[in-house]
């Protein structure tokens, strides 16, 4: 086994493997930028090289600086966790040729199956099948149009090289297909370095189904069944589950054999996931392969009680696989949650920010096999950037069936409380309760399809939201109070009552104003309108308080920064800010006819100019962040009156990109 290995990687994958790495006896080796210095995986490790700037190109994705990083202190192998430089061919033969051992598939094996129009192209010879389409080399924007318009819309647009949903792009007319194949390009040069596209055939009402395989340096081969990852956004994963529901015992045998029979066309070493496209009736296509660790990996650790990092470590050192196919079994049911910083209602929009909360279930194991596992690569207080991915944490859950795996998982994500950005917390909630998802009605297009239920929603009720507010308020008023009666906080007037104006802005903007009222008792009464209800208080910890308004009572917990106050509660969360009108005023009415960027990035496309006319909804921009491209269209008729930026700038979120004027 190895003494020391380097993790060629950042984020909650880096603490993951230096977990199982301390267990072993290993110790590691951190790289990390200017952005990382205090990041928590560099403090997860044994020692950390600084390899460069922020930006992926100019650090994480330096092969070079890596390899320096590994002779300069003397790590023995290369663990490349996922995305940056894990399927890089190049980078895994240059680790051979340090002798530095790479922790993962040899670079044959990643050249084979890292361009999908050849692992295509490898799988029709081994007699898998495959969906409808073009996986050729010609790339004439006429020539691949051709091949659309046979295949017959709509058909999917994909980058040869990619992964993660980034240079993909669903056609569904022949209209739409110059300006779709334009952007995927775009994208997949940007997060690939290589813009060569596929086009095939759209599956209607897909599954997407991925195969766990492992293979040895001994020849010995395993799969570790399969895992469920249909609910998506963006073609980006947003559940996973294993085992996948409806899953018969034998097609869960021949799509482990298919898998197995294609890692061992390629010579396979190490963890790696094949993915399928899957109809509703259960036949299956091959759609890739990923020669690497998989994000949702922890959800087949769950069921089969396996450390598939230890597993990568042991195999890379030259050790048989741990165990036999034989050997192998499924035990209860797991799933995986991504939380991510980004905005559902805005057509989840990366978000960026600082984590002023991070809580997480009480219960909850880091990096291990638990009925609760959470798996961080931030801390409260951590800054999310707009450098890398956007997802903050894997919430993973286990239950003895997918009924106790979806009650643990609802009950995780109310305990998980997150406050200082836009995350996507509420709406996994939302999308677990769904008719589609708890039924195990599962396609990819199951957001869309449930989309009256998951987008506009109404979250903690606002009776329930103030009441939180105001025991925020009486916490912190107590707890200001000395033996000093004019420190008494109470609000005692000899005649009357005492009442505490509370003007407040809900989630959507709108503002509402509530009174609370001291009574002579000692007790409190809130006011809304015409609803007034007695309010009990009893503090329960730091943020918690139990609440009872008239004859509702709620287990709350509160956070304030300034005048922001984010109440949770099992039944949902809400988001009220206290307003204050005098420091307010003369604020509104300034940001007519101004466009902003919605988050941090880089322009990388103007399709206006001053002086232009545009229309509602018409495209004017393009801006990358987090490896995306996102669309900037106008809000209303106008003519462009002013652009305040080139395409390369880089734009800071909510810096005016341009401005409108009524036409």
């Amino acid at each position: 086994m190895f003494k020391k290995i380097l993790i060629a990687n950042r984020g909650e994958i880096a603490c993951r493997v230096a977990a199982t790495a301390r267990r072993l006896g290993i110790r590691t080796v951190a790289v990390y930028s200017d952005a990382d210095a205090q990041a928590k995986h560099v403090r997860a490790c044994d020692e950390a090289v600084h390899i460069g700037a922020p930006a992926p190109r100019e650090s994480y994705l330096l092969a070079q600086r890596v390899l320096e990083a590994a002779r300069a202190t003397g790590a023995e192998a290369v663990h490349p966790g996922y995305g940056f430089l894990s399927e890089n061919e190049g980078f895994a033969r240059a680790c051979a040729e340090a002798g530095i051992a790479f922790i993962g598939p040899p670079a044959s094996a990643i050249a084979a199956m890292g361009s999908k129009a050849a692992a295509k192209a490898l799988m029709e010879k081994a007699g898998v099948p495959l969906v409808p389409g073009y996986h050729g080399d010609r790339q004439e924007p006429d020539f691949l149009k051709a091949q659309a318009d046979r295949i017959g819309y709509p058909v999917l647009i994909k980058a040869s090289a990619g992964g993660g949903g980034k240079g993909m792009r669903l056609v569904a007319s022949g209209e739409e297909f110059e300006a779709a194949l334009a952007s995927c390009k775009r994208e997949a040069a940007a997060s690939f370095g290589d813009d060569h596209v596929l086009v095939e055939r759209y599956v209607t009402r897909p599954r997407h189904i991925e195969i766990q395989v492992f293979g040895d340096s001994l020849g010995g081969y395993v799969y570790l069944f399969e895992r469920d990852c249909s609910v998506q956004r963006r073609h980006q994963k947003v559940l996973e589950e294993a085992p996948a529901p409806g899953m018969t015992p034998e097609r869960r045998a021949e799509m482990g054999e298919a898998a197995v029979a294609a890692a061992r066309a390629v010579g396979y070493v190490g963890a790696g996931t094949v993915e399928f496209i899957a109809e509703q009736d259960g036949r299956f296509y091959f759609m890739e392969m990923n020669t690497r660790l998989q994000v949702e990996h922890p959800v087949t650790e769950a069921i089969t009680g396996h450390d598939l990092v230890e597993w990568q470590l042991r195999v890379a050192a030259g050790q048989p696989l741990p165990a036999r196919q034989e050997q192998l079994r499924i035990h209860g049911h797991a799933i995986e949650a991504r939380l991510c910083a980004e905005n559902p209602e805005a057509q989840f929009l990366p978000a960026t920010g600082r984590l002023r909360v991070f809580r997480t279930p009480a219960a909850a194991a880091e990096f291990q096999v638990a009925p609760v596992r959470i798996d961080a690569g931030v801390r409260e207080g951590d800054e999310i950037s707009p450098y890398y991915d956007s997802m903050i944490a894997k919430l993973i859950v286990w239950g003895e069936d997918r009924a106790q795996a979806l009650a643990r998982l609802d009950a995780a994500l109310a305990e998980t409380h997150i406050v200082g950005l836009h995350t996507n917390t509420a709406f996994l909630r939302r999308v677990v309760a769904s008719r589609s998802f708890a039924g195990a009605d599962l396609d990819t297009a199951l957001i869309e399809r449930e989309r009256a239920v998951l987008f506009g929603q109404a979250g903690l009720p606002l009776q329930a939201a103030l009441a939180g507010l105001a025991a925020r308020l009486l916490g912190e008023e107590a707890g200001a109070e000395t033996a000093d009666p004019w420190s008494r906080r109470g609000g005692w007037r000899l005649h009357g009552v005492a009442r505490r104006r509370l003007e407040v802005l809900d989630g959507s903007g709108q503002r509402h104003v509530a009174g609370l009222h001291y009574l002579h008792d000692g007790s409190h009464r809130l006011e809304l309108g015409e609803d007034r209800r007695a309010l009990l208080v009893r503090p329960l910890g730091p943020d918690r308080y139990d609440v009872t308004l008239g004859d509702e009572r709620w287990q709350l917990a509160v956070y304030r920064h300034g005048e922001t106050y984010a109440v949770f509660a099992p039944q949902g969360s809400a988001s009220l800010q206290w307003v204050d009108p005098i420091a307010h005023a003369g604020e509104a009415g300034h940001d007519a006819g101004r466009l902003t960027a919605p988050m941090p990035g880089k322009l990388i496309a103007l399709h206006v100019a001053p002086g232009q006319a545009v229309t509602k909804g018409q495209p004017l921009a393009v801006m990358e962040a987090m490896k995306m491209e996102h669309a900037i269209a106008a809000p209303a008729d106008g003519v462009v009156d002013e652009v305040l930026y080139r395409v390369g700038d880089q734009l800071a979120e909510g810096a005016e990109l341009l401005r409108l004027k009524a036409a």
